[in-house]
C-alpha cells in the first residue's frame, strides 16, 4: 500500500470510529434515562366503545354466537 491508500483507509476508520462512538453515546442515553412509570396501554382504551351501537351490537352477537 502507498503512503497515500494508507492515509485514504486511515481516514475512513476513522469516520467510521467516529460513527461507531456517536451511535453508542445515543444507545447509551436512550439506556440510561430514567423510564417513566407510564399508566398500562389498556386504561388509555378501557371505556373506549362505552354507547357505542357498534361494538354493542358485536357484543350482542358474540354472545348469541357463544350460546
Amino acid at each position: 500500500m502507498t503512503s497515500q491508500q494508507l492515509e485514504a483507509h486511515s481516514q475512513q476508520l476513522e469516520a467510521r470510529i467516529a460513527n461507531l462512538e456517536a451511535e453508542l453515546a445515543h444507545i447509551k442515553q436512550l439506556l440510561t434515562v430514567p423510564l417513566q412509570r407510564q399508566e398500562p396501554w389498556w386504561l388509555k382504551v378501557a371505556g373506549s366503545f362505552e354507547n357505542d351501537p357498534t361494538f354493542e351490537e358485536a357484543t350482542r352477537l358474540g354472545q348469541e354466537w357463544r350460546k
